[in-house]
């Protein structure tokens, strides 16, 4: 079982404007992303994070320009090969949430050899979106309950995934993109100007701080509030 419970889900946003601003093809943002990744991922377990979801690819990246969609499909299964022992080392489950159809073999094969390798891995379950539509995952968590008869919310939490209590979108943007819709309807937002590859461990304890500053009622009231 994973010890900590906070599911914290980030859009990591940003990779083009910070190589933009360094005058720096847009691939070398996606690769100093990449590194802001692993100081996540650090980082996490020692702020109570039990659950991390991150926005790696959406199903609309594929419109970008081929050239930065392939360089970015290389670098993800680079760090697929490239982690999977270190995660192994720190307790770290990889799970990759999203299509696989699309994505290349030799992708697919790296995410299914992390996958078994960490599966029983529990300080930290990391979730890596990637290809991932989250109306394309509801529209298949409703086929699965349809398919079985089910119709409730735990049937949908069960095919879709857990609750997000802390969300998180980095340079600016403040919009889901179509992000765990479903999963996020009680998350906190924090939305911070900090372009991803410049996130670390100040940046996710900062998020995390606000977060637990925020008063969570679920559409109740108050608990010092009283209705006479």
């Amino acid at each position: 079982m994973i010890q900590s419970t906070l599911h914290v889900a980030i859009i990591m946003d940003g990779n083009g404007r910070w190589a933009a601003a360094r005058g720096l093809p847009r691939l070398a943002g996606h690769r100093r992303g990449a590194d802001a990744v692993r100081r996540t991922v650090e980082a996490a377990p020692g702020c109570g994070i039990g659950t991390l979801t991150l926005y790696a690819f959406s199903s609309d990246n594929w419109r970008r320009p081929a050239d930065e969609v392939s360089g970015i499909m290389g670098l993800f299964r680079l760090y697929l090969l490239r982690e999977k022992r270190r995660c192994v080392e720190n307790g770290v489950r990889v799970s990759v949430i999203g299509r696989r159809d699309r994505l290349p073999a030799a992708i697919v094969d790296a995410i299914e050899s992390i996958e078994e390798a960490t599966r029983e891995c529990t300080t930290l379950h990391l979730r890596l979106a990637v290809d991932y539509s989250s109306r394309d995952s509801l529209l298949h968590a409703a086929k699965l309950c349809s398919d079985r008869r089910e119709w409730s919310r735990e049937a949908f939490t069960a095919a879709l995934g857990p609750d997000v209590d802390l969300l998180i979108r980095t340079s600016g943007e403040q919009r889901l993109s179509d992000f765990l819709l479903w999963e996020c309807a009680y998350a906190e937002f924090v939305f911070l100007d900090t372009h991803w590859p410049a996130f670390g461990e100040r940046e996710l304890r900062y998020a995390v701080s606000e977060f637990a500053s925020r008063d969570r009622r679920f559409g109740a009231v108050p608990r010092a509030v009283t209705v006479s």
